[in-house]
């Protein structure tokens, strides 16, 4: 089977495409909603042909999303104040150039946990990523494999993570929202190391689910929010989540030895107990400014995170980073990785694996041609002083990284 069969697969809405490592399934959704969503709405066609641009992932994405499923990608919380702060923290930040050195060759790998990335960068866990391409995680698995990065799955995701272990082995996060007991936790976290997961993950900033007006305003219910086989919202329920501490981070850190993540770290008085309850790495985040309205931008959270952590864990910032200078500008602060998630989704509502793919291929190209810009051959010359205060251009917003989206270029 061609990579170009599954754009007929999609097409004929029924059956999703399982590829990894040279083999292709191809099944029925696991959800009924998801099928008819997919066969009733994604109408235009998978693009063929290369992407030159993310501009052109971004313009696919959005043809072929519904309203729902768009606003539920590209909305925040609230006011959406927080999701406009991680855009405008890049936008005032200029790279700062130096002439006269030796860029014919630019080095922009970086490891992970042991793991050697072809960049720094890490498809951070979205959930019910099946409303946007039928394979859900196992297409951001494949993608991820295939480039050569690492994914975090999440656990609101279909196919399970023991099916996507299994489908497309290999080093991935596993990230877990503990909807359930400690015991419940404890057991699911067991499975995933025998399945091979090689780290755990926890999402510490959504102990509530926020009010998203984009969704409520439509009366739209997201898939991960629904009451099985329904659309209707499920009902609220005190769980685990609502209740972490940093003594269930220590537990679950002494009893399964791996590496821990936890994400969601957004001051520096966290990250200092997340260091001292053995958590390995740092991950500031402010759920892309779907959680707390009017929060700090998690690239103005970053410095004080990374002096907190002084080297004692890996730290990795995501929120608001649509292209390789935004990449660039969070390891100069000091990220040793990134997390791209809405990125990672816009690519794959356009093109499944090989969107990704491209969309991966291409952010790696913005980043040697601009680091060669700067004057530097490798990701590690980046240093605080590599960046200085600018005035924005531009008004912030969810695409306000590809201005050219106002004009009619590809469309």
């Amino acid at each position: 089977m061609q990579d170009t069969d599954v754009y007929h697969l999609l097409g004929s809405g029924l059956k999703r495409r399982l590829r990894c490592n040279g083999r292709v399934r191809v099944g029925l959704s696991a959800d009924p909603l998801i099928n008819k969503r997919l066969t009733n709405r994604l109408t235009e066609p998978l693009m063929t042909s290369p992407f030159m641009t993310l501009q052109e992932i971004v313009q696919q994405a959005r043809k072929r999303l519904p309203r729902g499923e768009w606003d539920y990608l590209a909305g925040a919380a609230e006011t959406e104040t927080t999701l406009r702060r991680n855009r405008l923290a890049y936008d005032r930040l200029a790279l700062r150039a130096r002439v006269m050195s030796n860029v014919s060759q630019v080095q922009l790998q970086r490891k992970f946990l042991g793991v050697d990335l072809r960049l720094p960068v890490l498809l951070a866990p979205i959930g019910s990523l099946q409303m946007f391409d039928a394979g859900g995680g196992l297409t951001s698995a494949r993608a991820a494999a295939q480039f050569g990065v690492m994914q975090i799955l999440s656990s609101v995701c279909q196919p399970d993570f023991e099916a996507v272990a299994r489908e497309c082995p290999g080093p991935r996060v596993y990230q877990l929202y503990l909807h359930g007991t400690e015991d419940w936790a404890m057991e699911t976290f067991a499975r995933a190391k025998a399945a091979g997961y090689t780290a755990l993950c926890l999402t510490a900033d959504t102990q509530v689910y926020s009010r998203r007006e984009r969704d409520i305003l439509k009366r739209w219910v997201p898939l991960a929010a629904r009451q099985e086989g329904t659309a209707q919202p499920k009902r609220p329920t005190h769980t685990l989540q609502n209740a972490m501490s940093w003594e269930l981070v220590r537990r679950i850190k002494d009893r399964f030895g791996l590496p821990m993540i936890v994400k969601g770290i957004a001051c520096a008085e966290d990250a200092e107990l997340a260091v001292q309850n053995g958590v390995d790495v740092v991950y500031v985040s402010n759920h892309g400014g779907r959680q707390l309205d009017h929060g700090q931008a998690t690239l103005d959270m970053l410095p004080e995170v990374v002096k907190a952590v002084a080297g004692r864990a890996t730290v990795v910032c995501d929120g608001g980073i649509m292209r390789g200078t935004d990449v660039l500008k969070a390891l100069a602060l000091g990220a040793d990785a990134v997390g791209i998630g809405r990125l990672e989704v816009l690519a794959m509502a356009a093109g499944g694996v090989p969107g990704i793919v491209r969309m991966l291929e291409l952010l790696e190209t913005e980043m040697q041609l601009n680091l060669a810009s700067m004057g530097l051959n490798a990701i590690d010359q980046l240093t605080p002083a590599s960046v200085v205060p600018a005035q924005p251009v531009g008004l912030p917003g969810v695409l306000s990284a590809f201005p050219l989206l106002a004009e009619d270029y590809g469309t």
